[in-house]
């Protein structure tokens, strides 16, 4: 099946393709993670509208974004069993029309968050597609360094979102910010650790293809999930949210990072598998929470 020339397909197959073009489980992340961030950056009244404006220019660039890197990557993932069947290497999209679909959202994107909202969050939005496809994209075939480079970008969506509200970045900021770049390394290392063998067929570099004995990869993944413990708490200690969410905090994070421990003691394919589960659980949890304390202080 060639991957350059599309093939006939009804009308809802291709609106499928189109949308997992968009990567939804990342575009809904996106959408969690910045409107937490315009809601807990907001007064007691939040304006609908601007709420509204941000989640969507978001969006716009993050599903954009994940347009172009399956064009950038439609080579390499053709050669991985977990990605053989996306719309580019499966021959139901063609690549122009994928590049062509993914530089539109992305300009859409700033440009809208530019107009209606402002042109900070307009430039946050930019430098993550940029990071995302100039930096790591590129990185994970030659550095397992590439994990810490996209956690850079791939944190950022709240801060859009609380500067949205706010106009300009503050402590609260970057304390969602680090929670969410902290989260980003048991997530996407578990992962990685369950599809090595896959990663190694495509030539990508992730850690635990060069890091057979799992040693560094589980020591990274457990050393992050302990440093969301404090991080997690922060924000109480800053004003943001009370004492629930202190408890349902530290609950949370503790029970991560016992779920990371195991799977450092185990390092089995099931383990990642679990642990992988609970950081998807975590994120969401963690920041319902965080916006249910502000609700009903």
């Amino acid at each position: 099946m060639s991957a350059t020339r599309a093939i006939p397909m009804p009308a809802t197959s291709a609106l499928r393709a189109l949308l997992s073009l968009t990567k939804p489980d990342v575009t809904f992340l996106v959408v969690l993670t910045t409107g937490a961030g315009v809601y807990l950056a907001s007064p007691a009244a939040m304006d609908p509208w601007l709420f509204f404006h941000a989640v969507f220019g978001t969006t716009l660039i993050s599903a954009g974004t994940s347009a172009l890197n399956h064009y950038y990557e439609r080579d390499t993932d053709s050669q991985m069993r977990r990605t053989a069947g996306r719309p580019l290497p499966a021959g139901v999209i063609e690549p122009l029309t994928a590049l062509l679909i993914g530089i539109f959202l992305a300009l859409a994107g700033a440009i809208y968050l530019s107009t209606l909202v402002n042109l900070l969050a307009a430039l946050l939005g930019v430098f993550t597609c940029l990071a995302y496809l100039g930096l790591y994209t590129p990185l994970k075939k030659r550095t397992p360094l590439a994990t810490l480079v996209g956690a850079f970008p791939g944190a950022v969506p709240p801060v859009i979102g609380w500067v949205a509200v706010r106009g300009a970045l503050s402590i609260e900021a970057l304390l969602l910010y680090a929670i969410l770049f902290a989260w980003q390394f048991p997530h996407f290392l578990a992962i990685a650790w369950m599809y090595r063998e896959d990663y190694a067929r495509a030539g990508i570099r992730m850690l635990p293809v060069v890091d057979k004995s799992g040693d560094s990869t589980f020591r990274q993944i457990a050393a992050w999930s302990a440093a969301l413990v404090p991080i997690s708490v922060f924000p109480a200690g800053m004003g943001m949210a009370g004492t629930r969410y202190l408890f349902f905090a530290l609950v949370l994070s503790l029970a991560l990072l016992v779920v990371s421990l195991w799977s450092a003691r185990t390092r089995s394919n099931h383990s990642a598998k679990w642990l992988m589960h609970a950081t998807v659980a975590y994120l969401p949890l963690l920041l319902g929470v965080m916006v249910l304390d502000k609700l009903a202080p």
